[in-house]
């Protein structure tokens, strides 16, 4: 993993309102990147898509008005410390604050890497009294960072847990992990999985480029459909990175090709330090009008806003 600004000239040469972040990044989110997501980074190009998402640039440090630490209101809406109830029939579990790598576009920047690490036994055990407390939640999201930077054994400890209370529940399992380390994907972990599940495991993914749907990804995703676990994207709208129609058009049919179904398309959140990625909305609305016209219902994911405040998902669409 490239931590540090020594390790990453080694690859590419920096920008100068790059080397500035490196100069006066403080408590920001820090860099983490994986050597082969690094590796997909064309050095001869400052403006590389996939560059964008994880080397970190001086316009994070002067947020806008409008941005925040939590515009999704999660630390609102946590009934404990590492546990999201914001809608009535599931619940986001923040199992990890650390990632393979540390997107730039991240909405978490307030939990991911602040040292609180992995979710501990005692944690654990609060959730399973909280799920037997409230039948109605249908659904559990496993994410964080990175579920994923468990080890396999933590995860079939947790997995064995949850279920232990609750054998009923939907898991969503959200990971970034198939994109920007696959090597994490084993045949050991997709047999521990299957051998603790209680019913279905979605895999939730993040790819936002096509040139992020490599051969070792698609290998990971491979792992996880061929042993009955569904793959679906959410996608973030990107400036600098996705936001035209022609690469919106080729990652969605990439996508469906290899058995991962498109199903969000996400409007940048107001996260303090991302306006340099966000796409204004009323130019994500002509992508999506575009999109409509050249995708099929299948391939054609939702097009979504989540409210500041914690108000939830609003469909967008042009009329």
């Amino acid at each position: 993993m490239i931590k540090s600004i020594e390790e990453l000239e080694k690859f590419i040469e920096l920008s100068s309102g790059e080397r500035q972040w490196f100069e006066a990044q403080g408590e920001k989110l820090p860099l983490l990147v994986s050597r082969y997501y690094l590796a997909l980074i064309d050095p001869s190009d400052p403006l590389d898509p996939i560059r964008r998402q994880v080397i970190p640039s001086i316009e994070e440090l002067t947020p806008s008005p409008e941005e925040g630490r939590d515009p999704l209101a999660e630390v609102v809406h946590s009934v404990l410390p590492r546990l999201i109830h914001r809608y009535k029939n599931r619940v986001a579990l923040l199992v990890s604050d650390t990632c393979a790598t540390y997107c730039r576009h991240c909405f978490r920047r307030r939990f991911t890497a602040t040292e609180d690490k992995i979710i501990s036994p005692a944690e654990i055990d609060g959730v399973r009294v909280y799920l037997k407390e409230h039948p109605e939640i249908k659904e559990i999201l496993l994410t964080g960072g990175d579920p994923l930077t468990l080890s396999d054994q933590r995860l079939e400890q947790l997995f064995k847990r949850l279920y232990g209370e609750r054998n009923d529940l939907t898991v969503r399992l959200c990971t970034r992990i198939p994109v920007t380390y696959p090597q994490r994907i084993t045949s050991k972990l997709i047999a521990m999985l299957k051998k603790v599940r209680r019913g279905p495991i979605y895999l939730m993914t993040q790819f936002n480029h096509p040139r992020e749907l490599t051969k070792e990804s698609i290998g990971a995703i491979n792992l996880f459909v061929d042993n009955g676990f569904p793959a679906l994207n959410q996608a973030v709208l990107l400036r600098g990175v996705n936001d035209s129609v022609e690469v919106l058009e080729e990652l969605m049919n990439s996508l469906l090709f290899n058995r991962i179904k498109p199903y969000y398309l996400f409007q940048g959140d107001l996260v303090e330090g991302t306006g340099h990625l966000r796409v204004p909305l009323k130019e994500g609305l002509i992508l999506e009008k575009e999109l409509r016209k050249r995708l099929s219902g299948l391939a054609m994911p939702t097009y979504a806003v989540d409210l500041p405040g914690g108000a939830g998902k609003v469909v967008l669409t042009y009329n």
